[in-house]
């Protein structure tokens, strides 16, 4: 009897020690039902709530990683680019190769160095768009240099392949330009490339202004990838401000006056005079009336001097 009851009341939860001490103290012959308010009279609880109510253990997670499958799916590389203050970057790979050939031969290694080039700057998203039929083994007219690179930034989720299939022995492309568009408008990067997509301007509207205001020109001098430092002409922002999401203000710069000594706006001209970098900007009238003023007030105040007894 003894072992039945400890069976039953070990299977609700509670402890041994408790149902133990509980049977010694009403005897072996108790009711259930007095035995189960004895137990709740102690304050015992089943192992199952007091697991519940106990706080689980902080666990150390690496710094940079997720403690979870689901958290580091939610908080991938999404949150990282909304947290990070540089542009995504989403690269022409068949652009970048071939002007890295001269146009000959498709330079894998050209794709390399406009990676790093964006890796230095801390640039976190970069992804770089190829049809998938340059994977193919290379042709006499469309020979393939450092192929081996390609595989390598597949592994590192930086290289996408644009879908292309065979049928009845012809190739059948996706348009991988309006791959890179789509994926730079949606994300609010830039795009790297020597293309204007002018179809695609025709396209969409929107697509329109965000090729016009977000394409990222470049040129290779000695395998070296070289990026305007003025992408949107002389005018327009600075290379840091352009792949950057929140551009820092421009410090005010005074471009000298053109005329110099013989400009005639005086305190209307725009431009720096360094001749005069202490002294009001006056027009040449006002300068004129001030220095005529100051002996009329000297001969006036001699004559005053004079008349006093």
């Amino acid at each position: 009897v003894h072992q039945s009851k400890l069976d039953f009341f070990c299977k609700l939860g509670y402890g041994k020690q408790d149902i133990c001490k509980v049977l010694e103290n009403l005897g072996q012959e108790a009711l259930e039902d007095d035995v189960l308010k004895e137990l709740i009279r102690m304050g015992s609880k089943p192992q199952a709530l007091e697991s519940q109510a106990q706080p689980s253990p902080l666990k150390l997670v690496a710094r940079g990683s997720c403690s979870t499958s689901l958290g580091s799916k939610w908080l991938g590389e999404d949150e990282s680019d909304s947290s990070d203050h540089l542009r995504p970057i989403v690269i022409d790979g068949s652009n970048v190769a071939m002007s890295h050939g001269n146009k000959e031969v498709f330079s894998c290694w050209g794709i390399q160095l406009a990676v790093d080039w964006f890796r230095e700057r801390g640039h976190t998203y970069i992804k770089v768009f190829v049809p998938l039929w340059r994977k193919e083994p290379p042709r006499q007219d469309s020979p393939i240099a450092d192929q081996h690179i390609l595989e390598v930034l597949e592994k590192q989720s930086i290289l996408v392949y644009t879908p292309s299939r065979k049928v009845k022995g012809k190739r059948v492309v996706c348009y991988d330009d309006r791959y890179i568009v789509k994926v730079a408008y949606e994300k609010d990067g830039v795009i790297v490339s020597n293309d204007h997509y002018r179809d695609l301007q025709n396209e969409n509207p929107e697509w329109k202004w965000f090729i016009e205001q977000r394409l990222l020109m470049y040129s290779f001098v000695s395998n070296r990838f070289m990026p305007p430092d003025d992408p949107l002409g002389r005018h327009g922002p600075t290379l840091s401000n352009f792949l950057s999401k929140q551009p820092a203000l421009p410090e005010p710069k005074w471009q000298p006056c053109p005329y110099g000594k013989k400009c005639t706006y005086g305190n209307k001209c725009k431009f720096y005079h360094p001749e005069r970098p202490h002294q009001a900007q006056l027009s040449v009238a006002d300068e004129l009336r001030a220095k005529i003023k100051v002996p009329l007030s000297l001969g006036k105040e001699e004559e005053q001097r004079n008349r006093s007894p």
